[in-house]
């Protein structure tokens, strides 16, 4: 009989980065030869799945809702006893020997993993953020990095304003927070926490956890996938998505001031007001929209460099990966886990976060490179995933966890 494997996560589609670590673990591990079921939230642009018949109603907080809808909402934020409800009758046709949870947050909550806890299955954790320590799981506010509830209330998130600059949003957030602190969900229910980069296991570290209950799983790509062969073009790329935490308006008037062609490839809350700064600055900048597959992989391998110009924790971006593993160096910000994979000199170069005079140096010191050293760093880039970052990496680290609970795989 093959070990079962249910994985969940609020999207089931390619929304973002923590999405396709989702949806690629669970495509793996059947190609595997495992049983395996998903259980998300039901949204229009989903993915096809026999499962979908479990999946919760859904939950977009930028949407209008009547105001009777909107308190039903905010205590599914807290404890969805929906997502509970529906995890049990999954349950009764699905048996799984492991839960791989990925982002549960505000959608399906933290009653998904009192449910596994109480059919006593083993689970396991990715912190594809930082929500486990951080109410608002960016450690960022308008002011900035911010800590202040690791040893304070995190009520802190309310005097700050956040999440969406908001006193209210904020104040829902912190109350799930506080409640979760209180019943210490995360420390009884999850097994095992996995960690995609050093940064963030020794963030959990600084803040209490114990190291018997984190590990270290890098993220993956499929480096069997040749890059496409193709000269690159004269433009620098931004592709992911477009929120304040992104750093994507620093970008924009580094782009200005080193007088470079910018493609941008991505939606998000932001991009209205980047395309009216984009206006504004005069910068040479494209705005593609979304792009996947093999458009986004020609636009990748296209670029002299893929810039990420993160200004908040950012923890092990598929980006990059993707950048590296079709040959094109990045430049990073210095903050995060990113310099675990953006090395100076070797596979990219790095910036201060949220400097654009440090910006605007590094990209006009790709601009000045010659095309064998930034052949050589996109080389780098690729050895660099086919070593630490490959799929078989992946598999052997994730097996590693599942075994130290108990699992036979």
């Amino acid at each position: 009989m093959p070990p079962a494997l249910l994985s969940l996560n609020n999207y089931h589609y390619r929304r973002g980065g923590s999405d396709v670590v989702f949806l690629d673990h669970d495509q793996l591990f059947r190609e595997l030869g495992w049983k395996t079921a998903v259980m998300a939230m039901d949204h229009p642009k989903n993915l096809t799945s026999p499962w979908s018949r479990f999946f919760v109603n859904e939950i977009e907080f930028g949407h209008s809702y009547s105001p009777g809808r909107k308190l039903v909402n905010a205590t599914k934020v807290v404890y969805s006893f929906e997502a509970s409800r529906r995890l049990r009758a999954l349950l009764s046709e699905f048996k799984p020997d492991v839960a791989h949870a990925h982002c549960i947050y505000h959608h399906l909550s933290p009653s998904v993993l009192w449910t596994l806890r109480r059919a006593n299955i083993p689970v396991v954790l990715t912190a594809h953020d930082l929500k486990v320590l951080c109410p608002a799981y960016k450690m960022l506010n308008s002011l900035g990095i911010c800590e202040r509830c690791k040893n304070h209330s995190v009520f802190n998130a309310v005097r700050y304003k956040c999440v969406h600059g908001s006193r209210t949003v904020s104040a829902l957030v912190a109350i799930e927070a506080a409640l979760h602190r209180t019943l210490k969900t995360y420390e009884k229910t999850v097994d095992m926490i996995v960690a995609p980069s050093q940064f963030f296991v020794d963030k959990f570290l600084e803040w209490g956890w114990s190291d018997k209950k984190i590990r270290l799983v890098r993220n993956f790509v499929d480096e069997r996938d040749a890059p496409i062969r193709q000269e690159h073009g004269d433009y620098f790329l931004y592709f992911g998505r477009l929120s304040i935490e992104k750093g994507v308006g620093t970008l924009l008037t580094a782009a200005r001031d080193a007088g470079i062609r910018l493609f941008i490839a991505g939606t998000g809350p932001e991009e209205k007001r980047l395309r009216e700064l984009a206006t504004t600055l005069r910068a040479n900048v494209e705005f593609l929209g979304f792009r996947t597959g093999d458009d986004l992989r020609r636009i990748v391998q296209g670029a002299l460099a893929v810039v990420l110009p993160s200004e908040w924790y950012e923890n092990n971006p598929m980006s990059v990966l993707e950048a590296f593993s079709l040959e094109r160096p990045v430049v990073g910000a210095r903050i995060g886990g990113i310099p675990e994979l953006v090395v100076e000199g070797s596979t990219g170069l790095l910036f201060e976060s949220g400097n654009v005079a440090d910006l605007t140096r590094a990209l006009r010191a790709v601009i000045s490179m010659p095309k064998s050293t930034l052949d050589a760093l996109g080389a780098n880039g690729r050895c660099l995933v086919q070593t630490s970052y490959s799929r078989a990496t992946y598999v052997e680290s994730t097996l590693d966890v599942y075994r130290s609970l108990g699992i036979s795989c």
